[in-house]
């Protein structure tokens, strides 16, 4: 059998070129124009503004990051972004390729996206303020706490209204005496309100 005889006829290659074409053309027809799929919503614009408001508590960051809008308007469980904290001691923060997974498809027109996109063609990181910090000779470690069942904002504060992170102030009182968040005294005040060690070895080691 030759070649030829292999060869569709034309109107049987006509038939196939307009079902092969037809699908995209109709789905081309429905389909929003690149400048609406770029287009970001109000909320992200007022929430990138907020993110950057000297009025609000907290420093601003690098990046107007709200975690209002992400945790809170999205839901966006704190393990996506921070990923590894159940298994390891420290939370660390998202790397700029787990961010641009998202941002690579949307949010091009908004400040925030287009200074983490400058940090990812420059494989540069992001300098994060760090907003919660304990003493060097302090050993905490975020996986237990997250395997005891402990919500991020027990410590953190409600992030998920946050559009700029900070220390949010809390006093108990340990003997009579005043402790604030993150102090030693606020820290056994909640292993005794839970039932967990106060051993020395627990946080100094």
């Amino acid at each position: 059998m030759s070649w030829r005889a292999l060869r569709p006829t034309r109107p049987a290659a006509i038939r196939f070129l307009l079902s092969s074409l037809l699908p995209a053309l109709a789905f081309a027809a429905v389909a929003p124009s690149a400048e609406a799929q770029l287009k970001s919503s109000e909320a992200a614009y007022e929430a990138q503004r907020l993110a950057w408001d000297d009025s609000l508590p907290g420093p601003n960051q690098p990046i107007p990051f709200s975690h209002a809008l992400h945790a809170g308007t999205y839901k966006i469980e704190c393990l996506y972004c921070h990923s590894g904290t159940d298994r390891s001691r420290v939370a660390g923060v998202p790397s700029v390729q787990s961010c641009m997974g998202c941002h690579a498809q949307f949010g091009q027109d908004l400040e925030g996206v287009q200074i983490l996109k400058k940090h990812w063609e420059e494989k540069k990181p992001v300098e994060w303020i760090q907003i919660h910090r304990l003493p060097e000779h302090v050993k905490f470690r975020h996986n237990r706490h997250v395997a005891a069942g402990l919500e991020c904002q027990t410590c953190h504060g409600p992030v998920q209204e946050m559009h700029k992170v900070y220390l949010v102030p809390d006093t108990v009182f340990v003997n009579w005496m005043p402790a604030q968040k993150l102090e030693m005294g606020w820290c056994i005040h909640c292993h005794e309100a839970k039932k967990a060690s106060i051993d020395c070895l627990t946080c100094h080691y």
